[in-house]
């Protein structure tokens, strides 16, 4: 958790052929940002992060829209390195800390972030961020909660997410605007590098 603080912004990345994401692991890093949230919404998605993971090990690869416990394991074996998913599932939470790894399950309501503390965890993804009220949203629920962090995510854009990142109980944002679908697919990564340095220098805010 304390690497994707200090990147502060997470790509979210859907992708079609497993061999691009070396590519695009690549473009992003020499763009500043050297994390990735790979979705499991596609085939590719499981390929792709062990590609990632055996191409750079230092690059932090995440897998995203994990839905059930079986995933775990399966992204876990293939080389990621923390779990991200839409809701708040304990089995999915309770099987990625057996396996070592960080878990970022999403919260929208006051409840919700309740049960994550009693899960034992102290950071979550808050979703979908702008339906819910965006950054006044998470104002309001760390103050019950002042222990938590947040991961806003949905809706997070280039124009908003350094607002977002100037909220103290903001570690990260994520977002896919640096991650075009038609750039990836299309392997121009180029354009996703330019797009990263300039969501990085958007983004430059105290923290």
């Amino acid at each position: 958790m304390s690497t994707l603080e200090r990147i502060g912004i997470v790509p979210v990345v859907v992708l079609d052929d497993p061999d691009a994401g070396p590519d695009l692991a690549a473009a992003l890093a020499a763009g500043g940002i050297g994390c990735a949230e790979i979705t499991l919404r596609t085939p590719a998605g499981i390929p792709a992060i062990a590609r990632i993971s055996a191409a750079d090990p230092g690059f932090l690869v995440g897998a995203g829209t994990v839905l059930e416990p079986r995933q775990v394991d399966e992204v876990a074996d293939a080389g990621a390195r923390f779990v991200v998913s839409p809701g708040l599932d304990p089995e999915i939470v309770e099987r990625a800390l057996a396996r070592g790894l960080e878990v970022l399950p999403g919260v929208a309501t006051a409840s919700e972030v309740q049960r994550a503390l009693r899960l034992g965890l102290d950071r979550v993804k808050f979703f979908p961020a702008e339906v819910l009220g965006g950054r006044a949203a998470i104002e309001a629920l760390s103050g019950p909660f002042p222990g938590m962090r947040f991961l806003p995510s949905g809706g997070v854009t280039a124009a908003n997410a350094a607002d977002y990142l100037a909220t103290p109980a903001v570690f990260a944002v994520s977002g896919s605007w640096m991650v075009p679908r038609s750039d990836v697919a299309a392997g121009d990564w180029a354009a996703i590098e330019q797009l990263s340095v300039d969501t990085v220098r958007a983004a430059a805010v105290p923290r």
